[in-house]
């Protein structure tokens, strides 16, 4: 019989007589069988179809494949002969096998010298598969790995042999009875009774995977962390970190995702003998939330016990905690903001009394558009109040402020390609000040401000699609000299670089207000290469009249004219980019210098910053800082991969960190060692090395990304 007869008669007879032997007739006509094969032939009396050759059935999505198939129909029930492959409707259930009765739908019978493939990760050879109801899968003497097997690899880096497995497909769940564990065919251990998820299982209450953990302050030890599903939308995972010495801990993570946002929360409670308290611990939590009319909540929360917790268990290294709530909308045209804050220092030598960690903020800004001026303008209003424990005088200062600003900007193009601009802006504050006899109660505050800027771009476009582009820009700004006595807390710490050379107010805060006239001249270079390299200059210095202005001589804004700017990057297509910036005086006598370079790759990443900047005790750096870090990964093959990060500080002549990372991953298995060293100390706190090691074996549980393969059968 020609294959095309086959399959008319399929259609017409197979599917007929498959509906009319169930149990409802009248349901199967509505989802027939489909019956392909090179041959097939039909007994009427018997109601026996033989298919043979290329044989394909297709039922409600599920698809089988066999040499040969015999259906009778008086039983309702399917004899195949191998070597068969039964795919079901999900896509992610495959069987194989030399062998099967099966019923007419495949969802039970008895699978013979059979393999199990589930979503492509995990295969589980048997003896015998004997399906119940499309539910349940029971296996014999079984072999489950994910891990590629071949003629080159036939010994799984690690492997399950139970006596029996139960996939329970609803539950998406496996269990073991019996179970061996293998590592290149060598049994490391005997379990009688095991469960896992099976690869198509993304959440399940049950054991993550654990890590060993040796620190020389902490002790060696491992953790087991264990996840709790709390429904479909919250979670709960708790660690107990178990050490050899006298460090317990036990961490915990609760997560819940809300219609409108969600919640995280992390936290640890430790019981050890490197301080005088019997507990300590810490909690961050954070969230966010849609609010009707566009609004939005934030909040975090970051709570220790002592200063050195985090930093010697690992879990940040943070030195200023900040805890927050915070309401804000954004629009096109306008911005609005209020919250609280609350800071905690953790560097020696602060006390947290006589900071201003209470703050209460609170701003909102409208952007127009002038119908007669033209130009873009906007009214900002806020508000600020920071309040200290200490009561003392000077010491315990409390501050409130109001402040209202509008601005304006327009721009024209003249002839000959000049861009003119010209800009407006105008400040009023208002002061209260506590617990200072040194500043007034109350203190107000106009500084108006106006420039107006000349730029003059040069483009060029050579023969070979070199782009070249110069744009030198002079800028004449002015604002008025104010005699308010007003401390400043906010504005202490000031950054000049090419994004605020043609700033009004290179203050970052509202305490300090650049005053006087000046002149801010700059040239900016950008050349773009159609082979996929750029390089951009920017030269630029501030030239002032009459006073010196409140800079510090750290910033590099000091005196009667300013510390040249100097910035170049350098980029090479999307894989390497090189940053530098400096300040420097007539004399190149340096205030600060930066360099990043960056390279990356498919193979390879790379990131190295040095910073040098000079002693300035009006910012709080007595001693100059000249700092090293270096990070770099490299891929060796598809499986191993290192990793290096080092930290260091030339002014000190000693490294503050340093860390290693090997990593093997394949199909089957994910192994990473580190070694990682802290040299900083503390009062409370040595310098200490840790020894970290993880072992997941994939194949339980969701696809994880980022995946490499290493040991494939070609």
């Amino acid at each position: 019989m020609s294959p095309l007869r086959a399959l008319l008669l399929a259609l017409s007879l197979f599917a007929a007589t498959l509906g009319a032997t169930g149990a409802d007739a009248q349901t199967a006509e509505q989802m027939p069988a489909t019956l392909i094969a090179d041959g097939i032939e039909f007994d009427g009396a018997s109601q026996v179809i033989e298919a043979t050759g290329n044989v394909e059935v297709f039922y409600q999505g599920s698809r089988m494949r066999a040499q040969s198939v015999r259906y009778d129909g008086v039983n309702d029930t399917m004899v195949v002969q191998g070597p068969l492959s039964v795919i079901e409707a999900n896509g992610r259930t495959v069987f194989f096998a030399e062998f099967a009765e099966l019923s007419a739908d495949m969802q039970s019978g008895i699978l013979q010298s059979a393999r199990l493939v589930l979503d492509r990760q995990l295969q589980i050879a048997a003896t015998e598969i004997n399906r119940t109801e499309g539910r349940y899968t029971q296996l014999y003497q079984t072999v489950a790995s994910s891990c590629e097997i071949c003629a080159s690899n036939p010994v799984p880096l690690w492997e399950i042999r139970a006596r029996r497995i139960v996939h329970d497909q609803l539950e998406r769940q496996l269990y073991f009875e019996g179970a061996q564990f293998r590592a290149l065919g060598i049994p490391l251990a005997y379990i009688p009774r095991l469960r896992l998820p099976d690869p198509t299982l993304e959440r399940a209450t049950g054991f993550l995977v654990p890590s060993i953990r040796g620190n020389d302050l902490i002790g060696t030890g491992i953790r087991l962390p264990y996840f709790i599903e709390l429904g479909d939308h919250a979670d709960l995972t708790l660690t107990p970190f178990l050490t050899l010495g006298q460090s317990q801990s036990i961490e915990a993570r609760y997560r819940q995702a809300f219609r409108n946002g969600f919640v995280e929360v992390d936290g640890a409670l430790t019981w050890d003998d490197l301080t005088n308290d019997d507990q300590r611990g810490y909690v961050f939590a954070e969230g966010t939330f849609d609010l009707p009319r566009d609004f939005q909540l934030d909040f975090g929360l970051q709570g220790v016990t002592d200063r050195s917790y985090l930093l010697a268990y690992g879990y940040s290294d943070e030195d200023r905690l900040r805890s927050h709530l915070t309401f804000s909308r954004a629009r096109r045209d306008e911005y609005i903001e209020g919250g609280l804050t609350y800071f905690t220092s953790l560097r020696d030598g602060d006390d947290n009394r006589i900071l201003p960690n209470r703050a209460l903020n609170a701003e909102y800004t409208r952007r127009y558009t002038p119908a007669v001026l033209g130009g873009i303008a906007s009214l900002s209003f806020s508000t600020h109040a920071h309040y200290r424990v200490d009561d003392t005088d000077a010491i315990g200062r409390d501050v409130g402020r109001v402040t209202a600003s509008a601005d304006w900007r327009r721009d024209w193009v003249l002839p000959a390609g000049l861009l003119l601009a010209i800009e407006t802006e105008v400040y009023a504050d208002y002061y209260n000040i506590r617990e200072d006899s040194s500043f007034p109660d109350q203190e107000t505050r106009i500084a108006p401000f106006a420039a107006v800027e000349l730029r003059w771009p040069w483009a060029m476009t050579s023969e070979r699609g070199v782009t070249h582009l110069v744009e030198p820009t002079v800028q004449l700004a002015w604002s008025d000299d104010d005699t308010a006595l007003i401390p400043n807390e906010d504005s202490a710490v000031v950054e000049f670089d090419e994004a605020n050379l043609f700033s009004l107010n290179r203050f970052p805060g509202n305490d300090a207000r650049e005053t006087g006239r000046r002149l801010n001249i700059g040239v900016t270079y950008t050349r773009t290469d159609p082979l996929g390299w750029s390089l951009g200059v920017t030269v630029g210095r501030v030239f002032r009249e009459g006073g010196f202005g409140p800079f510090t001589p750290g910033s590099g804004l000091d005196g009667r004219q300013s510390d040249w700017l100097l910035s170049a990057n350098l980029g090479l297509g999307q894989d390497l980019s090189v940053m530098n910036r400096m300040l420097f005086d007539d004399a190149f006598d340096f205030t600060s210098n930066e360099l990043a370079v960056s390279w990356t790759g498919e193979a390879h990443g790379l990131t190295s910053r040095f910073t040098w900047l000079r002693a300035d005790p009006a910012e709080g750096r007595p001693l100059d800082m000249a700092e090293w870090s270096f990070d770099a990964r490299y891929d060796f093959d598809n499986a191993w991969a290192a990793a290096v990060d080092w930290r260091y500080d030339f002014v000190s002549d000693e490294p503050t960190r340093a860390g290693l990372a090997l990593s093997y991953a394949t199909e089957c298995v994910d192994v990473e060692f580190s070694l990682s060293r802290r040299f900083t100390s503390s009062a409370t706190l040595e310098p200490s090395t840790e020894l970290g090691l993880t072992v997941a074996l994939n194949g339980f549980g969701a696809t994880r990304d980022g995946r490499r393969y290493d040991r494939s059968c070609h």
